[in-house]
């Protein structure tokens, strides 16, 4: 591999850089853990100085520029969830993401638990 605009990819191996390198080392992101629906926008472009974003955040930005789901965007960038989810918090965190949370979020109320557990009783 030479120094420049080449892609950090072995041809048969894929990727080089491992995904905890993606995210420092982090398992969780910042902040709020994000739902597989939650609805994610680019707010604004990013400041002229993005040397702290790394190509997948930059990449992220791009593809929030229309509301996306963060289980479609970890599709199309095609990294696992959880490092789309800390990467995403990290946009959050900077500003350049908003985050819609999905309606419906929370303890499923007593009715539906009780049905539940009345049908796996049935089997």
């Amino acid at each position: 591999m030479t120094s420049g605009g080449e892609m950090w990819l072995d041809r048969e191996a894929g990727p080089v850089v491992r995904h905890y390198a993606l995210t420092a080392g982090r398992t969780r992101p910042r902040g709020e853990r994000l739902d597989l629906i939650d609805m994610v926008t680019a707010v604004r472009e990013p400041r002229a100085d993005t040397r702290e974003l790394g190509p997948e955040h930059r990449r992220l930005i791009d593809l929030c520029q229309t509301p996306a789901a963060v289980a479609d965007l970890a599709s199309q960038i095609d990294l696992p969830l959880g490092v789309v989810r800390i990467l995403l918090g990290d946009l959050r965190e900077k500003g350049l993401v908003s985050v819609v949370r999905a309606p419906g979020r929370g303890t499923p109320q007593e009715s539906v638990l009780r049905s539940v557990l009345e049908g796996l009783r049935a089997l």
